[in-house]
C-alpha cells in the first residue's frame, strides 16, 4: 500500500508541476495566483511522500518539516488566491500583518523544533511489515494547527460571503471552490484525529489543485451564460427574435412581444405577425442582412433598422438565427433636425451660405443649356435701423425679406442669407423681371404696430456666363454692381457690366504692381506749394503720382481708390512719409525752411502704429517733427475716436503739427473740433460753389475763419482758383492757402525751381 501511495504522490506531483507551467503562461491576470496556489501544493505531498518511503526516523523527520512548512505557504498562497477569486480586500493593514505574522511564527517554531522539542516528534509502527514513523504532536503542533485552521476559516468565510452577497447567476464560480476546500479540509481532519498511518488526504490535495486549476482558469459556467445572455436580451431596448435552424421562432423577448402584439407568446406566429406590421417575408435562406422600414408618413412615420444574424457551429453549420428591430423614430428625426438646422438659417429660415452655394452649383452643373442670374441683396444703412429702431425691429425686416423673397422668387429658383443683411438669389433669366422686381422694392416695407416703415433694398446682378466660375466669385460680382449705388435711395437694382468687369481688371492689374512700383520708385512725390496772405511759398502738400513704365502718367483718380478700398493704401501712405522726409532731409541741408505736409488714410491706423511709425522716420532722417504736418480727415475719426484723438495728441506733445483736411465737407466736424487735437484747418473752396446761395456760403465760410481764429487754430484753404478768391479770403482772415492760382501739383525739381522764383519774385 506504501508503494502504491507513493507512485500516486509522484505522478501527482508530475500532473501540478505542469498545471504550474501553464498557469503561468495563460493571459488571465488570475493565472500567476493559481500558479504560486498549485506550485505551493507540491511540498506538503513531497513530504508526505518521503514520510511514506521512509524507514529511518531522522528521514521520516525531514519529511515531516517539509510537510508542515509547506502546509504553511499552502494557507498563505490560498488565503492570496481567495482574496484575488473573490475580488476582495483587507479591512485593514494591521490584520493583514497579524496573519503573515502569525504563519511567520509557525515557522519559526518549527526550525527550534530540533532544539526544544515542542513541536513534534515521531514513533515507530510496523505497516506492512515494515517500520513507519508516526508524528507524536506536541503543544506547538496544536499552534500550528490552530493557525491553519484559523487561516482556512477566514478562507471558508470570504467564499461564503460572496456566494450570499452575489447575484445568483455567480454563485456556481464560487460554490465550486468552496465545495472543494471543505472536501479537503474534512478529508485532513478525518487523518489527523484518525491518527491514519498513511496520509490518504494529500490525493485531496492534488485534486484540489487540479480543481482549482480548471476552475479558475478554463471552466465556462454555462449557468451563467445562459442566464447573462437571457437578461442581457430581455433588458435590451431593440426587439429580438431567436430562430432556429429551420426558421421557427423559438423565442423574443418582452419588446419583440409587444411590438407586435403576440398574443400568450405564440412564437411561431411572429413571422406572420412581421409580414403583417412591415410588409415583408423573413427570407432565411439569405444568411445575413440589415434594411431600414418606415411605417406611415408625414410627423406620425416611424423609422425601424431591421438586422439579421446568423449563428453557426464549429463545422460553420447554420444552428439558428436572430432578428433585431430597433426603432430609430427618435434618432431619425433628430438627425432631420441636425441637417435642417445645418442647412437654414435659424432666423429667418432660409438657406445657409454655404448650402445656397452648394444649391447653386448643383443647378448649374444639371441644367447647363439654361441661363440663370445671381442676384446680391443688402439692406442700406441695416446698422441705422438696428440703432434707431432696435435689433427687434432688425430681425423682423430680415424676416420680412425672407418672406418677400418666398413671394417673388420662383420655385425653380433658389434663394438663403449670406450674412447679416445680405442675401443671395439664383432664378432663371426668363423668371426675372427688372420692372417687376422694382416696382415690388419701391413698395417694400415692414411693420411695426400700426406704422410701417420704408425700408431701402439694393440689388446686384450678375448674369451667369462663365459657369464654371466659383459660386463666391459670382456673388463677389453682384456685389460689386450693388456697390455701385449703395449710397442711393431712388436706385435698387445695378447690374454687373463691362464697365465694371474692367474696373475690378484694373484693380488686379496696378495691386499686382504696386510693390516693384514702389521699389522702382515709379510712385513719386508731386509737391502742391502752399502759400502764405503774401504769396510766399511756405510749405507743400506731398501727393502721389505713378508714372507707369507701359500706362503712363497715372492720376491718383486711378488707383488711390483703387488701393483704399483693399488696404493698400498703407504701403503707399507708408512710402509717401518717407520720401517727404528725404526731401525735408535734402531741404534742411540746403538751408530752406519749408514743411511738407503728408496724408494719413483711416486704413493706416488698423495695419500700423501710427505715431511709432511717423516718429521713427523723423528720427532716423533727423527732421525737425513741426516740418512734417500730419493732415487727416473727419473719416479718420469716424471709428475708434478715443484712441485715434490719442494717437493725434502722442504726435502733437512730440512737435508734429496735425491738419484737418476738408474741414465743413462731412456732417460731423464741428462736434469733433471742440475733441479733436488739431492745428490747422483745411477748407475747401469747392465749399463754395455747391450752393445757390452765395452769399449764405460766404457767411458760413467767414464764420468758419472766424471760429478756427478764436480756437487758437491756424486756418488754410484749398481749391483757391482765382485772384478773387484769394483776396476775399485774405480780408476774410485766411492765414494760408493752396491751389492751382499759384501752382499745381509738380515734380520736385520743378517745385523747387518754382521756389527759387518765388524768392527771387
Amino acid at each position: 500500500m506504501r508503494y502504491s501511495f507513493a507512485v500516486l504522490f509522484i505522478f501527482m506531483v508530475l500532473a501540478l508541476l505542469a498545471c504550474v507551467s501553464v498557469a503561468r503562461k495563460s493571459y488571465k491576470k488570475i493565472g500567476g495566483t493559481v500558479a504560486l496556489l498549485i506550485s505551493m501544493l507540491i511540498p506538503p505531498v513531497i513530504g508526505n511522500l518521503i514520510i511514506i518511503l521512509s524507514t529511518e526516523k531522522l528521514l521520516a523527520t525531514i519529511g515531516c518539516y517539509i510537510y508542515f512548512i509547506g502546509m504553511d505557504c499552502v494557507i498563505m498562497s490560498l488565503m492570496h488566491f481567495a482574496f484575488e477569486y473573490c475580488v476582495v480586500k483587507w479591512p485593514n493593514h494591521i490584520s493583514r500583518y497579524l496573519v503573515c505574522g502569525l504563519v511567520t511564527a509557525d515557522m519559526i517554531q518549527y526550525a527550534l523544533n530540533p532544539i526544544f522539542g515542542h513541536a513534534f516528534d515521531t514513533e515507530a509502527i510496523s505497516v506492512d511489515g515494515r517500520p513507519y514513523y508516526r508524528l507524536v504532536p506536541y503543544w506547538g503542533q496544536t499552534y500550528h494547527r490552530i493557525v491553519v485552521y484559523g487561516i482556512l476559516l477566514l478562507i471558508v468565510a470570504i467564499f461564503v460571503y460572496k456566494l450570499v452577497r452575489s447575484a445568483r447567476v455567480y454563485t456556481e464560480r464560487y460554490a465550486v471552490i468552496l465545495i472543494t476546500i471543505l472536501l479537503t479540509g474534512v478529508w485532513q481532519s478525518y487523518y489527523i484525529f484518525s491518527r491514519t498511518p498513511v496520509e490518504k488526504s494529500m490525493v485531496g490535495y492534488g485534486i484540489f489543485g487540479l480543481l482549482i486549476f480548471y476552475f479558475s482558469l478554463y471552466y465556462r459556467p454555462l449557468t451563467l451564460l445562459d442566464r447573462l445572455l437571457a437578461n442581457m436580451a430581455s433588458d435590451m431596448q431593440d426587439a429580438i427574435f431567436f430562430y432556429d435552424a429551420d426558421g421557427r421562432c423559438i423565442w423574443a423577448n418582452r419588446q419583440a412581444i409587444n411590438l407586435i402584439d403576440l398574443k400568450d407568446e405564440k412564437f411561431d406566429r411572429s413571422s406572420e405577425l412581421l409580414q403583417e406590421m412591415f410588409g415583408q417575408k423573413d427570407d432565411f435562406d439569405d444568411l445575413e442582412w440589415t434594411c431600414s422600414r418606415v411605417i406611415g408618413i408625414g410627423d406620425e412615420a416611424k423609422y425601424y433598422l431591421q438586422t439579421k444574424r446568423t449563428v453557426t457551429d464549429e463545422r460553420q453549420h447554420v444552428t439558428g438565427a436572430f432578428l433585431t428591430i430597433r426603432d430609430v423614430t427618435e434618432e431619425q428625426k433628430l438627425l432631420k433636425q441636425e441637417r435642417y438646422n445645418a442647412t437654414h438659417d435659424s432666423l429667418t429660415d432660409l438657406f445657409t451660405k454655404e448650402y445656397l452655394y452648394e444649391c447653386i452649383r448643383k443647378i448649374l452643373d444639371e441644367n447647363p443649356d439654361r441661363d440663370y442670374m445671381i442676384h446680391y441683396i443688402d439692406i442700406l444703412d441695416f446698422k441705422l435701423i438696428n440703432d434707431v429702431f432696435g435689433t427687434d425691429f432688425g430681425d423682423k425686416t430680415l424676416k420680412g425679406i425672407a418672406s418677400f423673397l418666398r413671394e417673388h422668387v420662383p420655385s425653380d429658383g433658389v434663394f438663403g442669407r449670406i450674412g447679416g443683411d445680405t442675401f443671395g438669389v439664383l432664378i432663371p433669366k426668363e423668371a426675372f423681371s427688372e420692372k417687376e422686381l422694382e416696382e415690388a422694392l419701391q413698395s417694400f416695407s415692414t411693420g411695426e404696430g400700426p406704422l410701417d416703415h420704408h425700408v431701402v433694398i439694393h440689388v446686384g446682378v450678375y448674369e451667369v456666363i462663365e459657369r464654371d466660375m466659383e459660386v463666391s466669385f459670382m456673388f463677389d460680382r453682384a456685389l460689386l454692381a450693388m456697390s455701385t449705388i449703395e449710397d442711393e435711395y431712388q436706385t435698387h437694382i445695378a447690374f454687373y457690366d463691362e464697365k465694371i468687369r474692367k474696373d475690378v481688371l484694373w484693380a488686379q492689374h496696378i495691386s499686382a504692381q504696386l510693390k516693384d512700383a514702389l521699389k522702382k520708385k515709379n510712385v513719386v512725390p508731386y509737391l502742391q506749394p502752399i502759400v502764405d496772405k503774401e504769396g510766399a511759398i511756405v510749405g507743400a502738400e506731398a501727393l502721389a503720382r505713378w508714372v507707369h513704365p507701359q500706362d503712363g502718367f497715372l492720376p491718383p483718380s486711378s488707383f488711390i481708390p483703387v488701393f483704399e478700398k483693399n488696404g493698400m493704401i498703407v504701403e503707399v501712405d507708408r512710402y509717401m512719409w518717407r520720401c517727404a522726409c528725404e526731401i525735408l532731409a535734402d531741404w534742411q541741408k540746403q538751408g530752406r525752411d519749408l514743411f511738407i505736409s503728408v496724408n494719413i488714410s483711416p486704413k493706416d491706423f488698423y495695419f500700423m502704429d501710427v505715431a511709432s511709425e511717423i516718429k521713427s522716420l523723423v528720427a532716423e532722417y533727423k527732421v525737425a517733427p513741426s516740418k512734417l504736418r500730419i493732415e487727416i480727415t473727419e473719416t479718420v475719426m469716424m471709428t475708434d475716436i478715443d484712441n485715434r484723438m490719442k494717437v493725434l495728441e502722442n504726435l502733437r506733445q512730440a512737435g508734429f503739427i496735425v491738419e484737418m483736411d476738408d474741414f465743413g465737407s462731412g456732417y460731423s466736424s464741428l462736434n469733433l473740433l471742440k475733441d479733436m487735437p488739431v492745428d490747422v484747418l483745411k477748407i475747401d473752396m469747392k465749399f463754395l460753389a455747391k450752393t445757390t446761395d452765395e452769399k449764405k456760403a460766404r457767411t458760413i465760410l467767414q464764420n468758419i475763419l472766424q471760429l478756427s481764429e478764436d480756437l487758437g487754430i491756424f486756418s488754410l484753404t484749398e481749391g483757391v482758383e482765382t485772384h478773387s478768391q484769394h483776396l476775399m479770403l485774405s480780408e476774410m482772415g485766411c492765414k494760408l492757402f493752396q491751389g492751382f492760382y499759384f501752382a499745381k501739383p509738380l515734380p520736385i525739381t520743378d517745385f523747387e525751381e518754382f521756389y527759387q522764383k518765388n524768392l527771387a519774385g
